[in-house]
């Protein structure tokens, strides 16, 4: 039988012991220790508004058999994958992932390793890490890559912190209005306590970021390549206004294929190239997981968070593979710690570095190109129907047009025709309430991008 102990559920043998919860006692001397008079407490930055309050509804337990019916009805709401057409984008990019991806990363020996803590025993792990960070050099120039952090977000926002560290001042980061709206926020959330004050760049008719005069308070400036409209930057422009200043140049991607086809940021003089590589091995996934990379130049490299893996010989003189650097807390001292990323995101990791490798330099050209010519069709198609372009500068897989009225509601009039048309951007900006965002890549055959302007324009007529 279960016993109640202060609230808690005891669960004694015949029920399995699987789990034990806190009883009235140990929640009491948690408290304590961390000066705390109630859980209430515990959640006091959390803004009243935000709060639930009340039981949750949950419904009483099932057995198995019963939960796995229960589950299958709530999936079968949910629209068939194959029952639309989706062009969204928006920093989580449609790609195909060839079949030997999957196939390789479910490979017992990586898809059960979790990550390095006895990091030379993994010598296959250590050096899919390796051929990753050298995979990412190769496609940004830079000299440094880390073993990987979680998302384009977070390395935004770590690329920020490492920027503050390198100039050792408080000061002002410059952002283009470009950046990936969840990007920004993200970054502010990190930065809250690092006296650290934000100022938007704006962009210019044509969709490209204005470069200010670059003041002695600036501790850093970011651009995303391409940007969060799907505009192509000039990187090399951008770096001569920001070169012999005091700031730190970062380059953001959340689409690192257009990489293949631009300068590379190291070549324009970045300091710190960060970005989301879901495009390479990793399907959208309902947004999740993701794979963030972070590369620098090699005089910054000991304060680049998270790990390094490199490589070496043994006293016999036969290679292997080590953990370089780790910076992050779990490795040193917490004072030292550069972050406190725990994981590598190694299994998405490797997923991109197969990818990557299957496809090669020409490869990774050949595709660009292809993605290039798919968005250019898809834009013209859509401005024949009478949408309007909104920035004329060149772009890449992304767009923004303009529907002429509410495109949230046009989003909602196209899907129940089978066509999801793209990310109305006005839930990122009330101005922009008559802007899509539409990503069009190798995935949308011509016969279905025609089919996003036949819809479109019955929506808009």
């Amino acid at each position: 039988m279960a016993s109640e102990s202060g609230g808690g559920v005891r669960n004694d043998m015949r029920g399995g012991g699987r789990y034990l919860s806190l009883g009235r006692d140990e929640r009491a001397e948690m408290l304590a220790v961390v000066g705390a008079g109630s859980i209430d407490d515990l959640f006091e930055p959390v803004p009243e508004a935000v709060r639930f309050s009340g039981l949750l509804q949950l419904q009483p337990q099932m057995a198995e058999q019963e939960l796995l019916g229960h589950l299958q009805e709530l999936s079968s709401r949910n629209a068939p994958e194959q029952g639309a057409v989706s062009f969204l984008g928006a920093g989580c990019n449609p790609h195909y992932v060839p079949a030997h991806v999957d196939a390789l990363i479910q490979r017992q020996e990586f898809l059960t390793a979790y990550t390095p803590y006895q990091a030379e025993v993994g010598q296959g792990t250590l050096q899919a890490i390796f051929e990753f960070q050298s995979l990412v050099c190769m496609l940004t120039g830079m000299e440094v890559c880390n073993a990987s952090v979680y998302d384009g977000a977070s390395s935004v926002a770590e690329a920020v912190l490492m920027a503050r560290r390198l100039t050792r001042r408080p000061g002002k980061v410059l952002y283009s209005a470009g950046l990936h709206p969840n990007y920004l926020e993200v970054t502010r959330t990190y930065a809250t306590y690092l006296e650290i004050e934000f100022e938007e760049m704006p962009v210019s008719d044509d969709g490209c970021t204005e470069i200010p005069e670059i003041g002695d308070d600036v501790i850093a400036v970011v651009l995303q390549q391409p940007s969060f409209f799907g505009v192509v930057e000039d990187l090399r422009s951008a770096g001569s206004r920001i070169a012999d200043t005091g700031a730190k140049f970062i380059v953001a991607t959340a689409e690192p294929l257009a990489l293949a086809l631009t300068a590379t940021p190291a070549a324009a003089g970045a300091d710190i190239v960060v970005g989301e590589l879901q495009s390479f091995g990793n399907g959208m996934n309902f947004g999740g997981p993701l794979v963030g990379f972070m590369a620098c130049r090699d005089r910054d490299k000991r304060n680049l968070p998270g790990r390094l893996a490199g490589e070496t010989v043994d006293a016999d003189g036969k290679r292997g593979y080590v953990l370089t650097l780790s910076t992050r807390e779990q490795h040193i001292r917490r004072a030292k710690a550069t972050s406190n990323i725990c994981t590598n995101e190694a299994l998405c990791a490797l997923a991109a570095c197969i990818h990557m490798c299957s496809l090669g330099r020409h490869g990774l050209t050949a595709l660009a190109r292809h993605n290039l010519a798919k968005a250019s069709y898809a834009r013209e198609a859509l401005v024949a129907v009478g949408a309007r372009a909104v920035y004329s500068a060149p772009m890449f897989n992304e767009f923004v047009i303009d529907v002429g009225s509410d495109a949230a509601a046009v989003v909602g009039a196209c899907a129940a025709k089978g066509i999801i048309p793209g990310v109305a951007l006005g839930r990122f900006s009330p101005q922009r309430a008559s802007q899509l965002l539409v990503c069009a890549t190798e995935v949308h055959p011509r016969a279905q991008i025609d089919r996003l302007a036949a819809v479109i324009g019955e929506v808009m007529a």
